[in-house]
């Protein structure tokens, strides 16, 4: 019973973790010649579509947990939708040159965002793979 309370609560401060990871580097002092939205925008794809994803993530997590929506449903959506968060900034992290992202600041943080970018992002399929097992769907 603790899962199907919990899970679903850890899912969203999952994804809202994504969202403010997203917005880090535009703290970050940025080295001259070089944006953060040349950052985002080198790799394959820009994983802003990704906080796009965490966003809904948040709404369908909290619907289902409210139970405004079918918990089983949303479990499974929200795992969908955690799934290609993470596989879009995944794609991202490997395909973004290694210069623009080591140009972004000298902060080491900077320079291993994409990767903390990654595993913050696996948060959101784990809690619902978590909070669908805890519902007996999977």
């Amino acid at each position: 019973m603790q899962g199907t309370r919990v899970a679903p609560l850890v899912g969203i401060v999952g994804c809202l973790f994504v969202v403010v990871g997203l917005a880090v580097p535009y703290g970050f002092e940025t080295a001259p010649g070089t944006t953060v939205g040349l950052y985002y925008g080198s790799g394959a794809v820009t994983p802003l579509v990704a906080g796009a994803f965490a966003l809904l993530t948040v709404i369908v997590l909290a619907a289902g947990r409210e139970e405004r929506t079918d918990p089983q449903l949303a479990a499974g959506v929200g795992l969908a939708l955690g799934f290609f968060a993470t596989l879009v900034v995944a794609v991202w992290a490997l395909t973004v040159p290694q210069d623009v992202a080591a140009g972004l600041s000298t902060s080491s943080v900077a320079k291993q965002h994409r990767w903390i970018l990654v595993a913050v992002t696996l948060v959101v399929p784990a809690a619902s793979t978590w909070w669908a097992r805890s519902l007996g769907v999977l």
